[in-house]
C-alpha cells in the first residue's frame, strides 16, 4: 500500500482522538499529527496509537504534541495536506452550539492563525462548533481561497437522519438514502425529497408527521447525546464524518458530500458559508452541487442562509 502526506488533528479530546485514531487506520497518510494545549496528552494518546499499529496491523506514524498560547510547538503540522480543527469546548447540557460562540471563536482564530504560519498548502476542515460561524471565521483568519476551507455538519446530520429512519422502518441503514442542508443548528434543513428506502421515496412510507418528528430528532440530535452524556458530546459520528472529509481530500475521489461550503450564486445565494452538497478532491472542495429542491426546501434552505449570514458577520470581530 502506498502512503502519503501528512495529516493534522489540532485538539485531543475525544472528538479529535479519535478523528485522528480513523485516519490512521486507514493506512493512507505517511503520518497523522495529533496536538493539544494539554501538557502530555497528545503525547500520550499518540504513544498508545502507535502501540495498536502491530495489533490492526497499520503502518501510520502517529505523532503527538502539546503546543502553546505563543505558537510553541507548532512547527509539527509543518507540510500538512489537510488540518481538521477539533479544538474548542464542547457543550454541556442545556447549552446550544451558539452559547460556545464566544471562548470558541478565540480558540479557532488562535489555530487558524498558526495554520497559515506553518501549513499554508492546507486544505482545512473545521468541526468546531458554532460550526458554520467557526468555518467562516477560520476562512477570514488564514485568507484562505474559499474552496480550501470546509466545515463537517452535513454528513453528521445526514447520517444520523440516515440511522433515525432505518431506525423507524426496521430497515438496515445500508438501504437508506437521506440528505440535510443549511446550517448545524435550528435552521438545519433536512431535505425528504431527496429522501428513500431500497429506492423507493420515503414521502410514500411514512406519513409527514412521521417524518417531521424524525427531521426534529435530527436537529436535536447532538443535544440528546449532550442530555444523556451529561459530561460531554458526541464524537464517534462526527469523528467518523470528518475522517472520511479527509480521506476524500487525500484520495482526490470527488466524491458528492454535504458539508458547509462557500456559497456563491447556487441556489440564488452568495456570500455565505451553509451546509450544501459538494464534490470533494485535493483542493478541498472542487465545487458546489445543486439539486432540484421543493418550493420549501429551498425557501428553508435561503432563510438558513440568512440566519447564519448575520452570525457569520458577527464573529469576525471576535
Amino acid at each position: 500500500m502506498t502512503r502519503t502526506g501528512k495529516v493534522t488533528v489540532v485538539g485531543a479530546g475525544f472528538y479529535g482522538s479519535t478523528t485522528a485514531q480513523r485516519l490512521a487506520e486507514y493506512d493512507i497518510f505517511d503520518e497523522v499529527v495529533l496536538t493539544d494545549i494539554v501538557e502530555g496528552k497528545p503525547e500520550g494518546l499518540a504513544l498508545d496509537m502507535n502501540q495498536s499499529r502491530p495489533i490492526e496491523g497499520f503502518e501510520t506514524k502517529l505523532t503527538g504534541q502539546t503546543t502553546g498560547p505563543a505558537g510553541e510547538g507548532y512547527e509539527v503540522i509543518a507540510g500538512s495536506g489537510i488540518v481538521v480543527i477539533t479544538a474548542g469546548l464542547p457543550r454541556k447540557p442545556g447549552m446550544s452550539r451558539m452559547d460556545l460562540i464566544g471562548v470558541n471563536a478565540k480558540i479557532v482564530r488562535s489555530v487558524a492563525e498558526q495554520v497559515v504560519k506553518q501549513a499554508p498548502d492546507a486544505v482545512v476542515i473545521v468541526v468546531s462548533n458554532p460550526l458554520d460561524e467557526m468555518t467562516a471565521l477560520a476562512a477570514k483568519v488564514t485568507g484562505f481561497p474559499a474552496h480550501q476551507v470546509m466545515g463537517q455538519a452535513g454528513m453528521l446530520d445526514t447520517a444520523r437522519f440516515t440511522y433515525f429512519v432505518a431506525e423507524r422502518l426496521g430497515v438496515p441503514v445500508g438501504s437508506v438514502r437521506t440528505l440535510t442542508l443549511g446550517s448545524h443548528g435550528d435552521t438545519m434543513v433536512p431535505v425528504p425529497s431527496a429522501c428513500s428506502v431500497d429506492g423507493k421515496p420515503l414521502t410514500g412510507l411514512l406519513g409527514a408527521g412521521d417524518i417531521e418528528a424524525l427531521v426534529q430528532r435530527t436537529r436535536d440530535g447532538g443535544a440528546e447525546i449532550v442530555g444523556l452524556l451529561k459530561t460531554g458530546s458526541a464524537y464517534y459520528a462526527p469523528s467518523a464524518a470528518a475522517a472520511r472529509m479527509a480521506r476524500a481530500v487525500a484520495e482526490d475521489t470527488g466524491a458528492v458530500l454535504p458539508v458547509c461550503a462557500w456559497v456563491d450564486g447556487q441556489y440564488g445565494i452568495s456570500g455565505v458559508y451553509l451546509g450544501v452538497e459538494a464534490e470533494i478532491g485535493r483542493v478541498g472542495v472542487r465545487r458546489v452541487v445543486e439539486r432540484d429542491l421543493t418550493e420549501s426546501e429551498l425557501a428553508a434552505l435561503r432563510q438558513a442562509a440568512e440566519a447564519v449570514r448575520a452570525k457569520q458577520g458577527d464573529v469576525a470581530t471576535l
